[in-house]
């Protein structure tokens, strides 16, 4: 519906549109400006008192004489606080005023006056618990999306950047912002994923990021290995913009996606960058053979101990020092299964009893639950360094598809001994090479295409660049 300038229309039509006899926190105010009769609509807990108390005081020194003709003029002689919009239909100012913008109707005027005097509840920008770094920025995304967007302004301070606004979802509307560098983005890339983003038609993102993930690269769902980098660090967001990166916020969600992304760039982290040179080269690879063997260790035990044979004497030391009661596939199995028990379990238990439940975890799934004969030593050891392992890099996402691709190799190492082992790793290192990013490019560029001096950057940490040639 397009407004009239009748405020009695508009004022009755947005009553019954936005339901305000039911809707405590919808909450409209009638008031005289200029000697005109007036309606502001706002939503409580959305807007800044203290603003839009001024904003008031304002008015109610207008006179009749001194109101201007129409909506525009009126906005700018009498608003000059922040963001000033006009809108003509009612679909537009639902979608702004539930945002928690204020709306004004004034008779006479035909359309209604925005005023973004709007507050959310937020936390603050502390160093994010997943992404921490042992040195560099403490600061972290939060789950406002306008606090997020500053914080890569503050690190680029560079016109070329550009975030761009838009929206899914026909009832939650969710804010979705596209942080990129002009020049330096793929500009096919960011045409495609702004044309699928504006092609979505669902009721809302439940989800935040994952629905919109999931929306916009719906192809190979049954391959674990992530296409996207998440991060909750403003300053590895900025990087990645600087890079040519597309960084995608949502709103309501504290990580920044980061597209298009390959499993070298998820696996790199901030700290390689914050130490020097050889620091940061020890920790990358470190982290690399440490998910290479989060991968391996087990399947490769398990091989051994079904071919004792195979064990040279200076390995003589893994085998089994006590009897077995359960096969090792099933100890080895039901310990991946319970590990992920035991941390869905610290997630959802108090912090109150966090220490009692560790210290019950401790005595009775470790000591006792040898001595009972379920595990042998050995595999409760391997099975402790793998869960360690897997939170030596920040990616949910990689470890567990490392964790899938080791419980196939398991299973196939148990069947088939040496050639289940074989095609487990086969079809894991297949799983890797035949993914693609979301620009339709090889996984693991640049192994494949081979591109030497790429690839050297990817292992070794070379020497931060001094300066940059003016475009």
């Amino acid at each position: 519906m397009k407004f009239t300038k009748s405020l009695a229309e508009n004022m009755g039509h947005m009553q019954q549109v936005l339901q305000t006899d039911k809707n405590f926190d919808v909450v409209y105010r009638v008031l005289d400006i200029g000697k005109r009769k007036a309606c502001l609509f706002f939503v409580d807990g959305l807007t800044k008192d203290e603003v839009l108390l001024k904003i008031l005081q304002a008015w109610s020194s207008i006179e009749e004489a001194d109101m201007p003709a129409d909506a525009h003029g009126f906005s700018k002689k009498y608003l000059p606080y922040g963001e000033i919009g006009l809108l003509k239909n009612d679909e537009d100012m639902v979608v702004q005023l539930l945002s928690g913008i204020s709306c004004l109707f004034i008779d006479g005027y035909d359309a209604c006056l925005t005023i973004d005097c709007r507050t959310y509840p937020a936390r603050s920008v502390d160093e994010p618990e997943k992404d921490k770094v042992m040195r560099g920025s403490r600061d972290g995304f939060v789950e406002t999306l306008i606090f997020n967007t500053a914080l890569i302004r503050r690190r680029i301070r560079d016109p070329k950047l550009i975030v761009e606004i838009m929206n899914a979802g026909q009832s939650s509307h969710t804010d979705i912002a596209v942080c990129y560098m002009a020049g330096r983005v793929d500009d096919a890339l960011l045409k495609k994923i702004k044309k699928r983003i504006a092609d979505i038609h669902v009721d809302a993102l439940t989800m935040n990021q994952e629905s919109l993930a999931e929306v916009i690269y719906p192809h190979k769902w049954y391959n674990p290995f992530p296409k996207f980098k998440f991060s909750e660090r403003p300053d590895t967001a900025a990087a990645c913009i600087l890079e040519g990166n597309i960084v995608i916020l949502v709103d309501n969600s504290p990580a920044a996606m980061i597209l298009p992304s390959s499993v070298f760039d998820i696996i790199e982290e901030a700290d390689d960058y914050y130490f020097p040179p050889i620091t940061g080269t020890y920790l990358r690879l470190s982290r690399m053979m440490t998910a290479l063997l989060s991968l391996l260790l087990t399947p490769t035990w398990l091989l051994l101990m079904m071919n004792p044979e195979w064990i040279p004497d200076w390995l003589a030391f893994i085998r089994l020092s006590d009897e077995l009661f359960v096969p090792l596939i099933w100890q080895l199995l039901i310990l991946e299964f319970a590990i992920d028990g035991l941390r869905l379990a610290a997630i959802n238990t108090p912090n109150m009893l966090t220490t009692p439940l560790s210290v019950i975890a401790g005595i009775v799934l470790g000591e006792y639950s040898v001595k009972s004969g379920w595990f042998n030593s050995e595999t409760m050891l391997y099975m402790a360094f793998v869960t360690i392992a897997n939170y030596s890099q920040s990616s949910f996402e990689l470890g567990y598809a490392l964790k899938f691709m080791r419980i196939i190799i398991l299973v196939l190492t148990s069947l088939l001994s040496g050639w289940g082992y074989l095609a487990g790793v086969v079809l894991s290192v297949a799983a890797i090479v035949f993914n693609k990013t979301i620009a339709g490019k090889s996984y693991i560029y640049p192994l494949i295409p081979f591109r030497f001096r790429e690839l050297k950057k990817r292992f070794l940490r070379g020497r931060l660049p001094m300066e940059k040639k003016a475009d």
